[in-house]
């Protein structure tokens, strides 16, 4: 399966499933910090970063915490995902949140606590 992981001004490309609230920021910290001939720890060894994809095999996407706002490109690119009815998951720290009609950012967010 294909996503994309957006951290702030910063985006990846991901084969793998549906990362969970955790796991997707655990992946956003591993990826944003350039470490040479580091491990990829076992617990995120179901994702990669994939660099040729075509935009209609994306089947999720995920938002979590960084520095910048989301890129233009980036944010048309979410807007046609739930244009095509992909849910447009956002990350918190704390907090899971379910992102409905977030077209151009604009949308409401329901949120629920974590268990």
């Amino acid at each position: 399966m294909l996503g994309i992981l957006v951290h702030g001004d910063n985006h990846f490309i991901v084969r793998g499933p549906l990362p969970s609230s955790e796991t997707s920021l655990a992946l956003a910290r591993h990826w944003s910090i350039i470490r040479i001939g580091a491990v990829t720890p076992p617990a995120l060894a179901a994702w990669s970063i994939s660099s040729r994809e075509f935009r209609e095999n994306l089947k999720w996407a995920v938002i979590v915490p960084g520095e910048g706002d989301v890129s233009p490109a980036v944010a048309i690119l979410l807007d046609e995902l739930s244009a095509r009815g992909i849910e447009i998951q956002t990350v918190h720290s704390s907090t899971a949140c379910r992102s409905e009609g977030i077209g151009s950012f604009a949308g409401t967010n329901s949120c629920a606590k974590k268990p």
